[in-house]
Order: structure tokens, then C-alpha cells, then sequence
């Protein structure tokens, strides 16, 4: 499993015209498979009068979860090219819709084959790549005199703090990425009182 994986920053769009039909992409970072279903909805009722919203979505560092739909177009055609293109890169945690405006004229399923993933490649070109860690959830416990050992050990590496609640007995909450966890836990565990929960 790899400490870090390729998505991208915020929305782009992309748009690919053949022969009076007109794709238009969106490529979209997402967390979850229920979020990009819901997104899907959404740009379905904002583009109610479209003959086809085909999608494709990855998601998860490992990128094992993922899915294609053609929306009616023949088989194959539309979700598949469209995953194609995001393995091409090799992006997890993004859904790429491309939404098609019939011209009159049929493409014939080689056509739209090319259509599709050209119209998912401009919007991948449009978007900004970045590279995020994998980061492991810790919750922990521990006594308010230890304080200044917990954040020694913090400080030196960067970490993302969800939560933290500083009363007698301290709780934190923290994102630390996947290749400095085993370390973090192991001097955790050094610091007398302090226990790792959940």
C-alpha cells in the first residue's frame, strides 16, 4: 500500500464537439462512492434536457473502488473510456461526468468511444493534479501533566488536528500520514498515562 496517492484540488470542466454533438466534462474530487452518487443526481436535474449523463468514479488509495455508467449509451462506450482516462493518470478519489448534447448525427460506437475520453481527458487536463498522503486516524487520552511531551512529539511531524479537548484528562484527535503512524504510536505509547482510544 503506498503512503501517498494522485487526485486533483477542485472542479474542472472540458468540453469535446463532434459532428453537432457536444460532451461537456466535469472532473470532481470526492471522498466517498455515496458522494459521488449524489453528485451524479445533481447534475442530472441541472441537466435535465441532455440525451446522456455518462460517469465514471475512483476512490480510495488503494483504488479498488470504482464504477462505470454509460446512461444509455451502448455498452461500453461512454464509463468505460471515461475510468480509462482517470487510470491513465493514475487518479483515485475523482468522478468525471461528461454530459451529452445529441446533434443528429450518430457517432457509431467507435465514435463515441473517442468521444468520451477525450471529453474526460480535457477536463484532467483543465484540473490541477496534487498528491496527498494517506493519513492514519489516531484518538488518544492523556494526563494534562504530560502535556508538553505530547506536543514535543507532535511538532515534528505534520499532522492534521480534527479535535482536541485540554481538561484534566486530554483527548486528541489527529490525521497523521501513513508513513510516520507506527513511529508516532510507538513514542505515544513511551508517555506514561496516555492511552489510545477507538
Amino acid at each position: 500500500m503506498s503512503d501517498s496517492f494522485k487526485t486533483i484540488s477542485t472542479t474542472s470542466t472540458g468540453i469535446y464537439k463532434e459532428k453537432g454533438s457536444k460532451f461537456i466534462s466535469f472532473a470532481t474530487p470526492v471522498n466517498t462512492s455515496e458522494e459521488a452518487i449524489e453528485i451524479v443526481k445533481n447534475y442530472r436535474k441541472e441537466y435535465f434536457d441532455a440525451r446522456h449523463v455518462c460517469f465514471a468514479y475512483m476512490i480510495g488509495s488503494e483504488r479498488n473502488d470504482f464504477r462505470a455508467n454509460d446512461d444509455g449509451e451502448p455498452s461500453g462506450t461512454a464509463g468505460r473510456p471515461i475510468l480509462g482516462q482517470i487510470n491513465s493518470f493514475e487518479l483515485t478519489n475523482i468522478l468525471i461526468i461528461v454530459v451529452r448534447y445529441f446533434g443528429g448525427v450518430l457517432l457509431g460506437t467507435g465514435g463515441l468511444t473517442t468521444a468520451y475520453k477525450e471529453a474526460a481527458l480535457d477536463a484532467i487536463r483543465e484540473a490541477e493534479i496534487i498528491e496527498k498522503t494517506v493519513d492514519i486516524f489516531l484518538h488518544f487520552s492523556f494526563d494534562y501533566l504530560v502535556m508538553n511531551d505530547v506536543m514535543r512529539l507532535i511538532k515534528n511531524v505534520t499532522v492534521q488536528i480534527l479535535e482536541q479537548n485540554f481538561d484534566n484528562l486530554c483527548e486528541m484527535k489527529l490525521n497523521i500520514p501513513k508513513q510516520y503512524a507506527v513511529e508516532m504510536i510507538h513514542q505515544l505509547n513511551k508517555i506514561e498515562g496516555l492511552k489510545i482510544l477507538d
